[in-house]
């Protein structure tokens, strides 16, 4: 029985961020269409979601007018809303009837006890969860005093980034890979962080390799 491969896109506000040409979400769709591309290839069915404000599904099938609607479905979506994780995907294991491959592509900036809980209802499956972060979410340029925008809500907020609160945001990123890591490793799924600043091809075959 061929395996039915389940890509999950994470369309929230904050995946709107985008300090280079290239936003998150672009990033993120791009990985998902080469998963949905491999599926095609290796005649295999596959199933495209995104959750932002609530969860949408394509049903299984095969063939390139799936692909060619996906494509479509993923250029003309909105990012928008405020995501919580686990209440999105909490119920997704209901919508899998045989024992699959799910993607999870995803900034995964959420709580790790939603994480780990939305992976230990998908434990029985093979798993990967890739995030996905802005080239300046991993290397902070700005300094001194600037204003931040909140992409889910939209507030703004002035502050003053020192040297040390970029060392102090890094080691919060991370730890908070180190806890994704650790849900990933309870359940055997493997976990990819890449960002937008690498080439695509590049982050692709980092993955699936």
């Amino acid at each position: 029985r061929n395996l039915v491969i389940h890509i999950i896109i994470d369309f929230s506000g904050s995946m709107n961020y985008g300090s280079t040409r290239i936003k998150k979400s672009d990033f993120a769709s791009m990985i998902g269409l080469g998963f949905a591309y491999l599926a095609l290839k290796n005649n295999e069915k596959f199933v495209l979601s995104t959750f932002g404000t609530e969860l949408e599904i394509f049903k299984p099938k095969k063939g390139i007018k799936q692909m060619a609607a996906i494509f479509n479905y993923l250029n003309n979506k909105k990012v928008s809303g405020i995501t919580k994780f686990e209440k999105s995907l909490s119920g997704y294991k209901n919508l899998i009837s045989s024992r699959s491959l799910v993607v999870i592509i995803s900034d995964l900036l959420y709580s790790p006890n939603e994480i780990k809980s939305v992976l230990s209802r998908l434990s029985k499956h093979d798993v990967k969860v890739i995030q996905v972060l802005d080239i300046n979410e991993e290397n902070i340029k700005e300094e001194g005093n600037v204003t931040l925008k909140d992409s889910e809500t939209g507030q703004t907020m002035k502050t003053f980034i020192s040297r040390w609160m970029k060392q102090h945001y890094l080691k919060k990123l991370d730890d908070h890979r180190a806890e994704i890591q650790k849900a990933c490793d309870a359940i055997g799924a493997e976990f990819h962080h890449v960002n937008t600043g690498t080439d695509i091809f590049d982050a692709f075959f980092k993955i699936i390799r």
